[in-house]
């Protein structure tokens, strides 16, 4: 089982000189990132699809063990009737393709939005149908109307994971949908006011999502896990994410010069 943990975006200003070396500018911070993380879940592009050739840019400042997973537009989860979303989607699948043909392209992610609910099972059925199969796709519900054997059988039908979350309160639940699982720790948002250290002590729920992750490995053994930590979680992602693959036992990510406020809470 292969872990892929990092963060969620990795142009934060508040991690200059904190876990971007001095010198390294912001044009410069993706490739900086990937000398540490071996992946990255990219917010962006929940704004608007990019052009292709930012996609080849991105693809090209990291090395080819580099894996990135790319988040959905809004306009396709969030901003019109899910069911007549297959046009844009398959819009930003051909924006993805400079990733895909250099195998930097992972699962890719569509997060909808709290207010979207089972009620929409047959709209999402629709959308699900129509993806392009040479991609691979996880799927997060923040509705717990969600939690019923259809979304399961939905889910395993078109091979796609169910995304379990970590909102800083009852954590969303792993289910194992595909042959790999996707993990996202967020946090509270905005519950810090900058991001350049660490603000809490997430050990002992990180080693606890561990554990949840090999009880469900047992039920379907995954080919990889995917995790990435959000700033809102516990204030500097980086640090938290090295924690975590601490916790499931990889070495450190991050040498310990670099993110010296790992200790201090």
């Amino acid at each position: 089982m292969q872990w892929r943990i990092g963060t969620i975006g990795f142009s934060y200003p508040d991690w200059q000189k904190i876990f971007f070396p001095p010198n390294v500018r912001p044009g410069e911070y993706l490739a900086s990132y990937s000398t540490f993380f071996d992946c990255v879940e990219l917010d962006t592009t929940f704004h608007a699809t990019p052009a292709p050739e930012r996609i080849a840019k991105w693809a090209n400042a990291v090395s080819n063990n580099f894996v990135f997973c790319v988040k959905t537009p809004r306009q396709v989860t969030h901003d019109g009737p899910v069911a007549f979303a297959v046009p844009p989607m398959r819009y930003f699948l051909r924006s993805l393709r400079p990733m895909q043909q250099s195998n930097k392209l992972g699962p890719i992610l569509l997060q909808f939005p709290p207010g979207f609910t089972a009620q929409e099972l047959p709209n999402l059925e629709t959308l699900l149908k129509g993806l392009p199969t040479n991609f691979r796709y996880a799927v997060e519900f923040r509705h717990a109307s969600w939690e019923t054997q259809a979304t399961l059988d939905l889910l395993k039908r078109h091979r796609i994971a169910w995304v379990a979350g970590d909102y800083g309160v009852d954590p969303f639940p792993i289910h194992v949908t595909t042959d790999f699982l996707y993990v996202r720790f967020i946090g509270i948002h905005k519950q810090f006011d900058s991001y350049d250290r660490e603000r809490i002590d997430m050990t002992d729920r990180l080693i606890w999502w561990h554990e949840q992750i090999m009880n469900a490995a047992k039920e379907i053994p995954p080919t990889a896990v995917y995790a990435f930590v959000n700033n809102d979680y516990a204030g500097h992602a980086p640090a938290t994410a090295d924690r975590f693959a601490q916790a499931v036992g990889l070495p450190p990510k991050i040498p310990v010069q670099a993110v010296p406020q790992q200790t201090m809470f």
